[in-house]
Protein backbone atom coordinates (compact mmCIF):
# COMPACT_ATOMS: atom_id res chain seq x y z
CA UNK A 1 0.00 0.00 0.00
CA UNK A 2 1.65 3.24 -0.79
CA UNK A 3 2.39 6.11 1.47
CA UNK A 4 0.24 9.29 0.99
CA UNK A 5 2.02 12.62 1.90
CA UNK A 6 0.03 15.70 1.34
CA UNK A 7 1.77 19.01 2.87
CA UNK A 8 0.19 21.98 2.37
CA UNK A 9 0.33 25.91 3.50
CA UNK A 10 -2.17 27.25 5.44
CA UNK A 11 -3.10 23.17 6.82
CA UNK A 12 -1.24 20.48 8.23
CA UNK A 13 -1.19 17.67 7.32
CA UNK A 14 0.34 14.69 8.98
CA UNK A 15 0.96 10.97 7.10
CA UNK A 16 0.94 7.76 9.19
CA UNK A 17 2.41 5.17 9.32
CA UNK A 18 0.14 2.10 7.10
CA UNK A 19 0.36 -1.19 8.82
CA UNK A 20 -3.12 -2.65 9.68
CA UNK A 21 -4.47 -1.62 12.91
CA UNK A 22 -6.21 -4.41 15.00
CA UNK A 23 -10.24 -5.45 13.93
CA UNK A 24 -10.34 -3.85 10.05
CA UNK A 25 -9.25 -0.05 9.15
CA UNK A 26 -5.99 1.38 8.41
CA UNK A 27 -5.67 5.42 9.05
CA UNK A 28 -4.48 6.85 5.80
CA UNK A 29 -4.26 10.45 7.05
CA UNK A 30 -5.23 12.76 9.10
CA UNK A 31 -5.09 16.84 8.27
CA UNK A 32 -5.99 19.69 10.44
CA UNK A 33 -7.80 22.85 8.72
CA UNK A 34 -7.75 25.81 10.95
CA UNK A 35 -9.82 29.02 10.02
CA UNK A 36 -11.57 31.70 11.68
CA UNK A 37 -14.80 30.32 10.91
CA UNK A 38 -14.27 26.91 11.93
CA UNK A 39 -11.94 24.59 12.42
CA UNK A 40 -11.93 20.58 11.36
CA UNK A 41 -10.26 17.36 11.47
CA UNK A 42 -10.15 15.08 9.46
CA UNK A 43 -9.15 10.78 9.85
CA UNK A 44 -8.87 9.01 6.54
CA UNK A 45 -8.86 5.40 6.30
CA UNK A 46 -9.58 3.03 4.20
CA UNK A 47 -12.66 1.61 5.57
CA UNK A 48 -15.58 3.45 7.81
CA UNK A 49 -14.37 4.67 11.01
CA UNK A 50 -17.58 4.30 13.94
CA UNK A 51 -17.06 7.18 16.65
CA UNK A 52 -19.32 8.19 19.72
CA UNK A 53 -18.59 11.63 20.31
CA UNK A 54 -19.04 13.72 23.84
CA UNK A 55 -18.88 17.31 24.32
CA UNK A 56 -17.94 18.64 27.71
CA UNK A 57 -18.29 22.71 28.35
CA UNK A 58 -16.10 23.11 31.02
CA UNK A 59 -13.54 23.23 29.93
CA UNK A 60 -14.26 23.07 26.57
CA UNK A 61 -13.15 19.89 24.98
CA UNK A 62 -14.64 16.98 22.66
CA UNK A 63 -14.37 13.68 22.92
CA UNK A 64 -14.49 11.41 20.05
CA UNK A 65 -14.71 7.29 20.51
CA UNK A 66 -13.30 5.55 17.31
CA UNK A 67 -14.45 1.76 17.94
CA UNK A 68 -12.75 -1.45 16.33
CA UNK A 69 -9.28 0.01 15.89
CA UNK A 70 -6.04 0.23 18.26
CA UNK A 71 -3.45 2.92 18.70
CA UNK A 72 -0.82 3.18 15.86
CA UNK A 73 2.00 4.60 17.59
CA UNK A 74 2.09 7.34 14.54
CA UNK A 75 -1.34 8.59 15.61
CA UNK A 76 -0.10 9.84 18.82
CA UNK A 77 2.26 12.22 16.93
CA UNK A 78 -1.15 14.56 16.30
CA UNK A 79 -0.79 15.56 19.56
CA UNK A 80 2.17 17.88 18.75
CA UNK A 81 0.81 19.02 15.62
CA UNK A 82 -1.93 21.39 16.03
CA UNK A 83 -0.86 24.72 15.64
CA UNK A 84 -0.34 27.94 18.19
CA UNK A 85 -2.58 29.96 16.54
CA UNK A 86 -5.62 27.68 15.60
CA UNK A 87 -8.56 30.01 16.94
CA UNK A 88 -10.58 27.09 18.29
CA UNK A 89 -8.06 24.11 18.89
CA UNK A 90 -6.15 24.18 21.72
CA UNK A 91 -4.37 20.91 21.31
CA UNK A 92 -4.95 16.97 20.94
CA UNK A 93 -4.39 14.07 22.69
CA UNK A 94 -5.20 10.19 22.18
CA UNK A 95 -5.36 6.84 23.40
CA UNK A 96 -6.20 3.46 24.09
CA UNK A 97 -9.75 4.19 25.59
CA UNK A 98 -10.21 0.04 25.65
CA UNK A 99 -9.17 -2.67 24.01
CA UNK A 100 -10.59 -1.97 21.12
CA UNK A 101 -11.40 1.72 20.94
CA UNK A 102 -9.47 4.78 20.25
CA UNK A 103 -9.95 7.62 22.42
CA UNK A 104 -9.52 11.39 20.60
CA UNK A 105 -9.59 14.38 22.71
CA UNK A 106 -9.63 17.85 20.97
CA UNK A 107 -9.21 20.19 24.03
CA UNK A 108 -11.01 23.68 23.16
CA UNK A 109 -9.83 27.35 23.18
CA UNK A 110 -14.01 28.33 23.22
CA UNK A 111 -16.93 26.66 23.21
CA UNK A 112 -17.98 25.10 20.27
CA UNK A 113 -21.13 22.91 18.19
CA UNK A 114 -19.20 20.42 17.50
CA UNK A 115 -19.90 18.02 14.27
CA UNK A 116 -19.00 14.90 13.71
CA UNK A 117 -20.03 12.92 10.91
CA UNK A 118 -18.68 10.60 8.17
CA UNK A 119 -17.96 11.06 4.34
CA UNK A 120 -17.99 7.96 1.97
CA UNK A 121 -15.18 7.53 -0.54
CA UNK A 122 -14.99 10.24 -3.43
CA UNK A 123 -12.78 11.45 -6.05
CA UNK A 124 -9.03 11.25 -4.24
CA UNK A 125 -10.34 10.69 -1.06
CA UNK A 126 -10.82 7.16 0.81
CA UNK A 127 -13.33 7.21 3.56
CA UNK A 128 -13.36 10.17 5.88
CA UNK A 129 -14.00 10.82 9.62
CA UNK A 130 -14.94 14.55 10.26
CA UNK A 131 -14.76 17.12 13.03
CA UNK A 132 -16.45 20.42 12.43
CA UNK A 133 -15.44 22.42 15.57
CA UNK A 134 -17.82 25.67 15.06
CA UNK A 135 -17.24 28.45 17.99
CA UNK A 136 -21.16 28.19 19.72
CA UNK A 137 -20.63 31.52 21.12
CA UNK A 138 -19.04 33.68 18.47
CA UNK A 139 -21.27 36.57 17.28
CA UNK A 140 -22.52 36.08 14.00
CA UNK A 141 -20.60 39.00 12.16
CA UNK A 142 -23.16 39.15 9.17
CA UNK A 143 -26.07 39.11 11.68
CA UNK A 144 -24.57 42.43 13.19
CA UNK A 145 -23.43 44.12 10.23
CA UNK A 146 -27.35 43.85 8.81
CA UNK A 147 -28.98 45.02 12.60
CA UNK A 148 -30.60 48.55 12.69
CA UNK A 149 -28.29 51.31 13.94
CA UNK A 150 -29.12 54.58 15.75
CA UNK A 151 -27.61 57.92 13.57
CA UNK A 152 -24.00 58.19 14.79
CA UNK A 153 -23.25 54.67 15.29
CA UNK A 154 -20.43 53.76 13.26
CA UNK A 155 -21.85 51.28 10.48
CA UNK A 156 -20.89 47.67 11.48
CA UNK A 157 -21.30 46.63 7.95
CA UNK A 158 -18.58 49.19 7.05
CA UNK A 159 -16.11 47.35 9.41
CA UNK A 160 -17.07 44.12 8.35
CA UNK A 161 -16.19 44.87 4.77
CA UNK A 162 -13.24 46.67 6.43
CA UNK A 163 -12.03 43.38 7.87
CA UNK A 164 -12.32 40.91 5.09
CA UNK A 165 -11.18 43.52 3.10
CA UNK A 166 -8.09 43.86 4.86
CA UNK A 167 -8.71 47.56 5.34
CA UNK A 168 -8.82 49.81 8.18
CA UNK A 169 -12.40 51.09 8.62
CA UNK A 170 -11.57 54.40 9.88
CA UNK A 171 -12.93 55.97 6.38
CA UNK A 172 -16.26 56.74 6.55
CA UNK A 173 -17.68 55.30 3.40
CA UNK A 174 -21.91 55.36 4.28
CA UNK A 175 -22.96 51.86 2.47
CA UNK A 176 -26.74 52.22 2.78
CA UNK A 177 -27.13 55.88 1.28
CA UNK A 178 -28.87 56.87 -2.01
CA UNK A 179 -30.30 59.22 -3.93
CA UNK A 180 -33.37 56.72 -4.89
CA UNK A 181 -36.03 56.48 -2.50
CA UNK A 182 -37.56 53.05 -3.42
CA UNK A 183 -36.09 49.78 -1.86
CA UNK A 184 -35.09 48.60 -5.39
CA UNK A 185 -33.48 45.17 -5.73
CA UNK A 186 -33.34 44.37 -9.55
CA UNK A 187 -32.10 46.49 -12.33
CA UNK A 188 -35.50 45.63 -14.24
CA UNK A 189 -37.55 46.77 -11.19
CA UNK A 190 -35.52 50.03 -11.42
CA UNK A 191 -36.15 50.13 -15.25
CA UNK A 192 -40.03 49.39 -15.23
CA UNK A 193 -40.60 52.63 -12.61
CA UNK A 194 -40.22 55.41 -14.09
CA UNK A 195 -39.75 57.76 -10.98
CA UNK A 196 -36.51 55.97 -9.50
CA UNK A 197 -33.57 57.44 -9.52
CA UNK A 198 -30.52 54.97 -10.10
CA UNK A 199 -27.88 56.68 -9.25
CA UNK A 200 -26.48 56.06 -5.72
CA UNK A 201 -24.03 57.36 -3.43
CA UNK A 202 -22.64 54.67 -1.76
CA UNK A 203 -20.19 52.08 -1.25
CA UNK A 204 -19.98 48.94 -4.24
CA UNK A 205 -19.23 45.31 -2.95
CA UNK A 206 -17.80 43.22 -4.94
CA UNK A 207 -17.94 39.54 -3.50
CA UNK A 208 -15.21 37.68 -4.93
CA UNK A 209 -15.08 33.44 -4.46
CA UNK A 210 -12.13 31.99 -4.24
CA UNK A 211 -13.18 28.42 -5.66
CA UNK A 212 -12.78 25.15 -3.80
CA UNK A 213 -10.24 24.73 -0.37
CA UNK A 214 -9.14 23.17 2.17
CA UNK A 215 -10.42 19.26 1.82
CA UNK A 216 -11.43 20.12 -2.02
CA UNK A 217 -8.07 20.95 -4.01
CA UNK A 218 -10.04 21.36 -6.93
CA UNK A 219 -8.42 20.63 -10.26
CA UNK A 220 -4.89 19.58 -9.95
CA UNK A 221 -2.43 20.67 -13.27
CA UNK A 222 -0.06 18.28 -14.79
CA UNK A 223 3.04 19.72 -12.47
CA UNK A 224 1.04 19.58 -8.96
CA UNK A 225 -1.17 22.71 -9.29
CA UNK A 226 -3.67 22.94 -7.21
CA UNK A 227 -6.56 25.07 -7.94
CA UNK A 228 -7.54 26.13 -4.97
CA UNK A 229 -4.28 28.01 -4.34
CA UNK A 230 -4.21 29.87 -7.70
CA UNK A 231 -7.60 31.23 -7.54
CA UNK A 232 -7.26 32.17 -3.87
CA UNK A 233 -3.46 34.00 -5.44
CA UNK A 234 -5.86 35.69 -8.08
CA UNK A 235 -8.80 36.60 -5.67
CA UNK A 236 -6.23 38.59 -3.40
CA UNK A 237 -4.34 40.31 -6.27
CA UNK A 238 -8.20 41.74 -7.22
CA UNK A 239 -9.04 42.78 -4.26
CA UNK A 240 -6.07 44.69 -4.07
CA UNK A 241 -7.57 46.67 -7.25
CA UNK A 242 -10.83 46.68 -6.03
CA UNK A 243 -10.40 48.42 -2.76
CA UNK A 244 -8.25 50.93 -4.38
CA UNK A 245 -11.34 51.65 -7.04
CA UNK A 246 -14.12 53.92 -7.38
CA UNK A 247 -17.10 53.98 -10.06
CA UNK A 248 -18.93 57.23 -10.51
CA UNK A 249 -17.19 58.17 -7.46
CA UNK A 250 -19.18 55.69 -4.92
CA UNK A 251 -15.49 53.94 -3.23
CA UNK A 252 -15.40 50.04 -4.14
CA UNK A 253 -14.78 46.96 -1.84
CA UNK A 254 -14.17 43.86 -2.29
CA UNK A 255 -15.77 41.04 0.23
CA UNK A 256 -14.32 37.64 -0.11
CA UNK A 257 -16.13 34.61 0.63
CA UNK A 258 -12.56 32.42 1.77
CA UNK A 259 -9.30 34.43 2.51
CA UNK A 260 -7.33 31.65 3.22
CA UNK A 261 -7.45 27.88 2.66
CA UNK A 262 -10.29 25.50 4.34
CA UNK A 263 -13.29 24.99 2.48
CA UNK A 264 -16.57 26.84 2.07
CA UNK A 265 -20.03 24.98 1.08
CA UNK A 266 -21.45 26.27 -2.54
CA UNK A 267 -24.75 27.45 -0.42
CA UNK A 268 -22.56 29.41 2.40
CA UNK A 269 -20.69 31.51 -0.50
CA UNK A 270 -24.21 32.80 -1.72
CA UNK A 271 -25.53 33.54 1.43
CA UNK A 272 -22.20 35.27 2.35
CA UNK A 273 -22.73 37.40 -0.50
CA UNK A 274 -26.01 38.07 0.13
CA UNK A 275 -25.80 39.50 3.75
CA UNK A 276 -23.11 41.63 3.18
CA UNK A 277 -25.46 43.03 0.44
CA UNK A 278 -23.03 42.34 -2.57
CA UNK A 279 -23.78 44.18 -5.76
CA UNK A 280 -21.63 41.43 -7.80
CA UNK A 281 -20.85 37.67 -7.29
CA UNK A 282 -17.35 36.66 -9.22
CA UNK A 283 -16.65 33.12 -8.57
CA UNK A 284 -12.62 32.53 -9.34
CA UNK A 285 -11.62 29.03 -11.04
CA UNK A 286 -9.22 27.07 -13.20
CA UNK A 287 -10.56 24.83 -15.82
CA UNK A 288 -9.54 21.13 -16.26
CA UNK A 289 -10.70 18.48 -18.78
CA UNK A 290 -9.12 14.79 -19.34
CA UNK A 291 -6.71 15.70 -21.79
CA UNK A 292 -4.48 18.29 -21.39
CA UNK A 293 -5.02 19.91 -25.25
CA UNK A 294 -7.86 22.56 -24.41
CA UNK A 295 -7.28 25.84 -23.54
CA UNK A 296 -8.28 29.36 -22.81
CA UNK A 297 -10.32 30.92 -20.50
CA UNK A 298 -14.00 31.16 -20.01
CA UNK A 299 -17.10 32.98 -18.35
CA UNK A 300 -20.24 31.59 -17.34
CA UNK A 301 -23.70 32.63 -16.16
CA UNK A 302 -26.41 30.80 -14.59
CA UNK A 303 -28.98 29.15 -16.87
CA UNK A 304 -32.77 28.55 -15.32
CA UNK A 305 -33.29 26.00 -18.26
CA UNK A 306 -30.84 23.80 -20.37
CA UNK A 307 -26.91 24.42 -20.99
CA UNK A 308 -25.76 25.99 -23.91
CA UNK A 309 -23.63 23.49 -24.17
CA UNK A 310 -22.93 20.03 -23.36
CA UNK A 311 -19.30 21.19 -22.09
CA UNK A 312 -20.86 23.89 -20.33
CA UNK A 313 -23.02 21.14 -18.52
CA UNK A 314 -20.64 18.89 -17.95
CA UNK A 315 -18.49 21.83 -16.11
CA UNK A 316 -21.60 22.60 -14.18
CA UNK A 317 -21.71 19.32 -12.91
CA UNK A 318 -17.79 19.10 -11.99
CA UNK A 319 -18.30 22.20 -9.93
CA UNK A 320 -21.51 21.44 -8.21
CA UNK A 321 -19.37 18.02 -6.70
CA UNK A 322 -17.50 20.64 -4.81
CA UNK A 323 -19.60 19.82 -1.53
CA UNK A 324 -18.77 16.18 -1.74
CA UNK A 325 -15.25 16.48 -2.69
CA UNK A 326 -15.01 19.19 0.41
CA UNK A 327 -17.17 17.55 3.00
CA UNK A 328 -20.38 18.94 3.83
CA UNK A 329 -22.20 17.18 6.48
CA UNK A 330 -25.43 16.67 4.85
CA UNK A 331 -27.44 16.76 8.22
CA UNK A 332 -26.91 19.68 9.01
CA UNK A 333 -30.32 21.51 10.57
CA UNK A 334 -30.32 24.21 7.85
CA UNK A 335 -29.48 22.48 4.89
CA UNK A 336 -32.65 22.17 3.33
CA UNK A 337 -33.31 25.80 3.97
CA UNK A 338 -29.82 26.70 2.42
CA UNK A 339 -30.86 24.45 -0.96
CA UNK A 340 -34.09 26.10 -0.92
CA UNK A 341 -32.37 29.02 -1.49
CA UNK A 342 -30.68 28.10 -4.49
CA UNK A 343 -33.51 27.62 -6.31
CA UNK A 344 -34.90 31.61 -6.29
CA UNK A 345 -33.07 32.43 -9.24
CA UNK A 346 -34.86 35.20 -11.39
CA UNK A 347 -34.55 35.99 -15.27
CA UNK A 348 -33.66 39.59 -14.32
CA UNK A 349 -30.36 38.63 -12.50
CA UNK A 350 -29.15 35.87 -15.11
CA UNK A 351 -29.68 38.72 -17.64
CA UNK A 352 -27.03 40.82 -15.65
CA UNK A 353 -25.09 38.26 -15.13
CA UNK A 354 -24.67 38.12 -19.28
CA UNK A 355 -24.04 41.38 -19.16
CA UNK A 356 -21.36 41.37 -16.73
CA UNK A 357 -20.05 38.10 -18.00
CA UNK A 358 -19.58 39.87 -21.53
CA UNK A 359 -18.05 42.31 -20.72
CA UNK A 360 -15.20 40.20 -18.41
CA UNK A 361 -14.76 38.37 -21.36
CA UNK A 362 -13.75 40.93 -23.25
CA UNK A 363 -11.15 41.92 -21.44
CA UNK A 364 -9.88 38.76 -20.59
CA UNK A 365 -9.37 38.19 -24.24
CA UNK A 366 -6.99 41.15 -24.12
CA UNK A 367 -4.86 39.52 -22.09
CA UNK A 368 -5.21 35.34 -22.70
CA UNK A 369 -6.72 33.20 -25.07
CA UNK A 370 -10.74 32.36 -24.81
CA UNK A 371 -11.85 29.04 -24.87
CA UNK A 372 -15.07 30.13 -25.81
CA UNK A 373 -15.80 33.73 -27.59
CA UNK A 374 -19.75 33.45 -25.53
CA UNK A 375 -20.82 33.58 -22.11
CA UNK A 376 -21.60 29.78 -21.00
CA UNK A 377 -24.35 29.24 -19.44
CA UNK A 378 -25.53 25.97 -17.13
CA UNK A 379 -26.95 25.31 -13.34
CA UNK A 380 -23.85 26.39 -11.48
CA UNK A 381 -25.50 26.00 -7.59
CA UNK A 382 -22.91 29.23 -7.01
CA UNK A 383 -24.53 31.27 -8.88
CA UNK A 384 -27.91 31.09 -7.68
CA UNK A 385 -28.04 34.43 -5.79
CA UNK A 386 -31.74 35.78 -6.78
CA UNK A 387 -31.01 39.21 -6.47
CA UNK A 388 -26.63 39.58 -7.50
CA UNK A 389 -25.19 39.55 -10.96
CA UNK A 390 -23.00 36.30 -10.74
CA UNK A 391 -20.78 34.68 -13.24
CA UNK A 392 -18.13 31.91 -12.92
CA UNK A 393 -14.43 32.99 -14.17
CA UNK A 394 -12.16 29.78 -15.68
CA UNK A 395 -9.25 31.75 -15.86
CA UNK A 396 -7.40 28.56 -17.81
CA UNK A 397 -6.79 25.31 -18.10
CA UNK A 398 -4.58 24.18 -14.91
CA UNK A 399 -4.98 20.75 -17.29
CA UNK A 400 -2.80 22.60 -19.74
CA UNK A 401 1.04 22.19 -19.60
CA UNK A 402 1.34 25.51 -20.40
CA UNK A 403 -1.66 27.41 -19.07
CA UNK A 404 -0.81 25.49 -15.60
CA UNK A 405 2.58 27.63 -16.68
CA UNK A 406 0.91 30.96 -16.89
CA UNK A 407 -1.37 30.46 -13.83
CA UNK A 408 1.90 30.27 -11.74
CA UNK A 409 3.33 33.00 -13.21
CA UNK A 410 3.12 36.17 -11.55
CA UNK A 411 2.69 38.26 -14.19
CA UNK A 412 0.02 36.75 -16.15
CA UNK A 413 -1.77 37.11 -12.60
CA UNK A 414 -1.36 40.30 -12.41
CA UNK A 415 -2.69 40.56 -16.31
CA UNK A 416 -6.08 38.86 -15.29
CA UNK A 417 -6.46 40.99 -12.00
CA UNK A 418 -5.72 43.75 -14.19
CA UNK A 419 -8.54 42.64 -17.32
CA UNK A 420 -11.41 41.14 -14.46
CA UNK A 421 -11.24 45.06 -12.76
CA UNK A 422 -11.57 46.61 -16.24
CA UNK A 423 -14.47 44.64 -16.53
CA UNK A 424 -15.96 44.89 -13.11
CA UNK A 425 -15.61 49.04 -13.48
CA UNK A 426 -16.64 48.63 -17.24
CA UNK A 427 -19.95 47.09 -16.40
CA UNK A 428 -20.82 49.86 -13.49
CA UNK A 429 -19.79 52.25 -16.06
CA UNK A 430 -22.79 51.37 -18.32
CA UNK A 431 -25.27 50.17 -15.54
CA UNK A 432 -24.66 52.34 -12.18
CA UNK A 433 -25.50 50.57 -9.22
CA UNK A 434 -28.94 50.29 -7.80
CA UNK A 435 -30.55 51.41 -4.54
CA UNK A 436 -30.01 49.11 -1.83
CA UNK A 437 -32.76 47.31 -0.51
CA UNK A 438 -32.37 47.49 3.48
CA UNK A 439 -34.38 44.21 4.36
CA UNK A 440 -31.99 41.51 4.73
CA UNK A 441 -32.75 37.79 4.57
Amino acid sequence: MKRRTVLQQGTLVLTLGLSELARGATILAVRVWPAPEYSRVTIESDAALKAKQTFVPSPPRLAVDIEGITLNPALKELVAKVKADDPNIAGIRVGQFSPTTVRLVVDLKLPIQPQVFALAPVAAYQHRLVFDLYPSKEPDPFEAAMAPRAPGQPDPLEELIARHSQLPSSAPLDTTKSVASPAITTRAEAEKDPKSDRSTERMIIVALDPGHGGEDPGAIGPGGTREKDVVLRLAHLLRERINAATVRGNPMRAFLTRDADFFVPLQVRVQKARRVKADLFVSLHADAFFTPDPQGASVFALSQGGASSSAARWMAAKENKADLIGGLNVRAKDATVQHALLDMSTTAQINDSLKLGKTLLGEIGRVGKLHKPRVEQAGFAVLKAPDIPSVLVEAAFISNPTEEIKLNSEEYQNQLADALMRGIEGYFSRNPPLARNNATS
